[in-house]
Parts: structure tokens; sequence; C-alpha cells
């Protein structure tokens, strides 16, 4: 049985009519034509599919749309900011540092590292290893992962702005603990 939700993501409204069953994941890649969450698993055990709901990570593969509804989600593609190419600190953090090989598990490392800068922005290694230990890389760049946080801590730092903005520069809310998923 379908279902009407209003969503809100990276900052544009959709009316979307949803079956009780779909995922958030399969809504924002078959409906609404974001690539960048990445069907990994299916068990919400690797973290490819990590997108913020109202500020907090959640893996979208097991958060059925449905229960999304009214929520303001961010995705990958909704962290640079459109009008002037600029990455976001959190990605640049990743470029700057080599952050990413095949880049499958690239949006899960950044989504949750934008988690927890948001709450505590100035980690300490072992804090970054803890906050991404439920996302997996197969291509064993956890090393150069864990330096792309660290600068991208940095980067915000340096900025002096709020740890967490969504494209335009709005700040997302914040972290909430736990997921929806």
């Amino acid at each position: 049985m379908d279902r009407s939700i209003d969503i809100v993501v990276n900052g544009s409204r959709h009316a979307l009519a949803v079956g009780d069953r779909r995922s958030l994941l399969d809504v924002l890649r078959s409906d609404l034509g974001i690539t960048s969450p990445k069907y990994g698993c299916g068990l919400a055990q690797c973290g490819a599919c990590t997108v913020m709901v109202d500020g907090a990570p959640a893996r979208s593969c097991v958060l059925r749309a449905a229960k999304a509804d009214g929520a303001a989600i961010t995705t990958l593609e909704g962290l640079a900011d459109a009008g002037s190419a600029a990455l976001h600190p959190v990605q640049q953090g990743f470029v700057e540092a080599a952050g990413a090989q095949c880049g499958y598990c690239l949006n899960g490392m950044i989504m949750s590292a934008l988690a927890l800068l948001s709450v505590n922005p100035d980690p300490r290694e072992d804090d970054v290893r803890a906050a991404l230990r439920h996302n997996l890389c197969r291509c064993g760049t956890h090393k150069e992962i864990v330096a792309s946080v660290m600068r991208a801590a940095e980067l915000m730092r340096e900025a002096g702005g709020p740890a967490a903005t969504r494209k335009g520069g709005a700040p997302l809310p914040p972290v909430r603990e736990g997921t929806l998923a």
C-alpha cells in the first residue's frame, strides 16, 4: 500500500508516494537520483548508506521511507556549496588527506565523520576510530581515513564556523543520540 510522505532532501522539499516496505535508500537513489548513499549490505552493518536524518546519522538501507515522513535528510550531495563549488570541510579533509581509494565507503565515512565533528570539534584519533567503527572499508585506507577526519576537524576550527553545515552554509540540526535505523 502506498503512503504519501513529505521529506526535505538537501534543502529541497519532495512529496512522494512510497510503499510501506520501501527503504529510504531506495527512494533516494531510485526516485530522487541521489547516488552518494550506496547499497552495501542491506543490514545496517557496513555504513555505505549513511545519511543524516534530522541531524542524526541513519542507515538508509534499513530505514523505511515512510518513517522519514517530515524529516530533513542530508546526503553527501547536500554538503558542498553548489553556488561556489566549495567543498564542505569534511569533504575537503578527505581530499587533502587522500581518505578514499575506491570510494564505495566514502559516503558513509564522510557522513559519520560529520556526525562526530558536530558534537566533538576537536577529536583525538581514538575518538575518530570509535566513531567510524561501524563503517567498513575493504580497501584498507583506515589510516588515511582517520587522517582525513583529523584534517577536516582542523579545517572546521580554522574556519570558525559551525561544525556541521549543509549546502548554502545553513547549520544542520544537532546530532541526537542513536539513529532511526
